[in-house]
């Protein structure tokens, strides 16, 4: 898989480019991408694809943060929700 199947709009390509891009800027990118990963598709791998695309050369870039964050996201249990997902201990 290459990433113009991953990023067909070119979103993490833009991220990188862009000058003072925050955080909170970054993850509204990922989040608009992540929302398009096909049913069925590991985003886990996907993900690992456009970090080693982009983090050698940008290892503090906020956008390689939030691409590490969401990799350890997706590591994670699914969500909870109800009251169990309120719960302290889960």
């Amino acid at each position: 898989m290459n990433m113009k199947q991953i990023d067909p709009r070119g979103l993490f390509e833009d991220s990188y480019l862009i000058e003072g891009i925050t955080e909170g800027e970054c993850r509204s990118i990922f989040l608009d991408w992540a929302i398009g990963i096909p049913v069925g598709q590991d985003p886990k791998a996907w993900i690992k694809i456009v970090l080693h695309q982009y983090q050698p050369k940008n290892p503090d870039h906020p956008m390689t943060k939030v691409l590490s964050e969401g990799l350890g996201a997706v590591n994670k249990k699914g969500r909870r929700g109800g009251r169990k997902g309120r719960e302290i201990d889960g």
